[in-house]
């Protein structure tokens, strides 16, 4: 095996990101940036005329005119006659992040225009998207116009009824799409197979990105009719915090629009506006300005908390009240479900490790699934699965009337695609998702034809070989040049997420020197190079693994050591710190 193919103490192959190196010169001189940073936006091929726009994303720049897209015009023509003649106005939303973020900028925009629509979001018992019971409910509340946001696309029989029963409906999403769209008054959803607009990163959008592009032309066409000479006009950049918390946590790729998204958002949720973040992020004991991480790993998993073990409702509640009591009720009731869905995820992955462990698989995935695991956890599992092994994860929850699934991808395998394939053969009742994450649902009896589909298709996309993950290195510095300032020109690129990772960078032939386990199973180190420099180390949770027990009985050996350089920031003071992802023996 050659030197680059030697396999890491966390059984990764680090392979360092090729670049052209004059490109990089260019970029650096041009832009003013160091060249690390040119050699980092390289790796993530970043064209040269889009360095700016990357760096310094602005929405006025990346969001075109919201009538690129199908349906829009027609769409937010018929919402801002809604507006102006006082309708009753319903939305059907989803329990997740994304959903709760999406259901309550509308909330806010339609309370602000003089409107208190009725807001549905289906408990995970009633499933996911829109259904009869909630059309029955607006039926006798007298709604016609109904808006579904971040489901809809491929709900054919409950839309087509609702439809047929006079309701004039809206599709706000952006799930994969299949060639045929339910029969309703419009339908936008950046995935549509007839979809034509050149703005490529606008299929990348959130759903509640989605919405914001709708309110966008909706207020334009309320400002154009003469709406808010009588009525102020909604703040919609106030709103950003939701979008960019929806973005981050529906896992998009944070590239073009939602790159501005989330940057814009991220300064407008750093100013506390919204009452119910504002009280989240006082109970989660966030002290530091709001970051990407903060959103995905603080924020995000309290509000998925309490759609997935507590009410569905309470996360689009939460980010839409502007009761000072109520938010800090919820706040406090958002912490309790976090603790508690820790509690019975931990009790579902230990069942569904055992049963994927118990028997040699047929094919290179994970496959579970136990009698009523709780329909909440199901998808965290399968994204916890598919870390452990590196494998695609398919997790279900055997209910007595149906069972529910969700699945975790890895690259190579668009589970959206595999669903409606999955669909089309009769295997699974229903289903959706995006290229990384999907849910669906069938009947007991289906789970072997379902297992063997997917077996066939994971084995046709990915082969049979063993799956060795691939850690991308984007660049290698001495450890002498690791200082503040390196630090805070990496924040340049920031947000980091998906599409944009937080850059791995490799300090080769240092040492390890005073390594201890702190807080739950965390090791903590000094890193120093021949040369005398020495910077802070931390990894965290592995005081049982290989990584965690190299560090912690090392004798003096060398190592190339992978990780994330941050700025650790105590008491107004500054100092570099790596979070050590990956270490190899010299």
């Amino acid at each position: 095996m050659q030197e680059q193919e030697k396999i890491s103490l966390s059984g990764n192959i680090w392979r360092m990101v090729q670049t052209d190196e004059s490109w990089c010169a260019r970029v650096a001189q041009a832009y003013e940036v160091p060249p690390y940073i040119a050699q980092i936006l390289a790796g993530r091929h970043i064209a040269y005329d889009d360095v700016s726009a990357f760096l310094q994303p602005k929405i006025k720049d990346l969001m075109p005119d919201p009538y690129v897209l199908k349906d829009m015009e027609k769409a937010a023509k018929r919402t801002a006659e809604a507006v102006i003649n006082g309708e009753k106005i319903a939305v059907i939303g989803d329990y997740d992040v994304d959903g709760a973020t999406s259901t309550a900028e509308l909330r806010r925009f339609f309370r602000a225009v003089g409107i208190e629509p009725i807001v549905h979001i289906p408990s995970r018992e009633e499933g996911y998207g829109p259904n009869d019971l909630a059309f029955a409910e607006f039926k006798q509340s007298g709604v016609k116009l109904v808006i579904t946001i971040d489901c809809g696309t491929t709900a054919f029989e409950p839309l087509n009824k609702a439809t047929q029963d006079g309701f004039e409906i809206i599709v706000l999403d952006h799930h994969e799409a299949e060639a045929v769209l339910p029969e309703v008054y419009a339908v936008i959803n950046p995935k549509r197979l007839d979809e034509t607009n050149p703005y490529q990163y606008l299929e990348y959008m959130s759903a509640v990105g989605v919405g914001f592009m709708f309110l966008v032309a909706v207020n334009r066409l309320l400002r154009q009719q003469g709406f808010y000479k009588t009525h102020s006009e909604p703040p919609l950049m106030n709103w950003l915090d939701l979008v960019a918390l929806g973005t981050v946590c529906d896992v998009v790729p944070l590239l073009g629009l939602n790159r501005a998204y989330v940057k814009q958002g991220l300064k407008v949720m750093a100013s506390q506006q919204n009452l119910g973040l504002k009280n989240l992020m006082r109970i989660a004991k966030m002290e530091t300005a709001p970051r990407a991480y903060h959103l995905g790993f603080v924020l995000g998993p309290r509000i998925n908390a309490c759609g997935r073990v507590g009410d569905a409702n309470l996360g689009s509640r939460l980010l839409s009240t502007e009761d000072e009591n109520e938010a800090k009720e919820l706040a406090i009731k958002f912490d309790s479900f976090n603790g508690e869905r820790k509690e019975i995820e931990n009790f579902v992955l230990l069942e569904a490790i055992e049963q994927v462990e118990k028997e040699a698989q047929e094919y290179p995935m994970a496959f579970a699934y136990g009698d009523n695991w709780h329909q909440g956890v199901i998808g965290i599992v399968a994204g916890k699965l598919r870390e452990r092994y590196n494998m695609p994860a398919f997790v279900m929850s055997i209910e007595p009337d149906e069972v529910k699934g969700s699945a975790r991808s890895v690259d190579g395998l668009d589970l959206g695609m595999l669903i409606i394939s999955a669909k089309e053969h009769g295997v699974i009742k229903g289903g959706g998702g995006h290229t990384m994450a999907a849910g669906f649902s069938l009947t007991t009896e289906q789970i072997p034809a379902f297992k063997e589909f997917v077996g066939e298709y994971v084995l046709k996309h990915l082969g049979n070989d063993k799956i060795v993950p691939i850690l991308n290195i984007d660049c290698a510095v001495s450890l002498s040049a690791v200082n503040v300032g390196f630090a805070a020109n990496l924040a340049m690129l920031e947000p980091f997420g998906t599409g944009n990772p937080e850059p791995q960078i490799l300090l080769q032939n240092v040492q390890i020197i005073k390594p201890a386990i702190i807080g739950s199973g965390h090791v903590r180190c000094l890193l120093t190079s021949p040369s005398g420099a020495t910077i802070s180390a931390i990894a965290f949770r592995s005081a049982d693994n290989e990584i965690g027990q190299a560090l912690l009985n090392n004798h003096g050996d060398v190592y190339d050591v992978v990780g994330y350089i941050k700025l650790d920031e105590w008491q107004g003071r500054q100092k570099v710190q790596m979070i050590i992802n990956d270490i190899m023996r010299k």
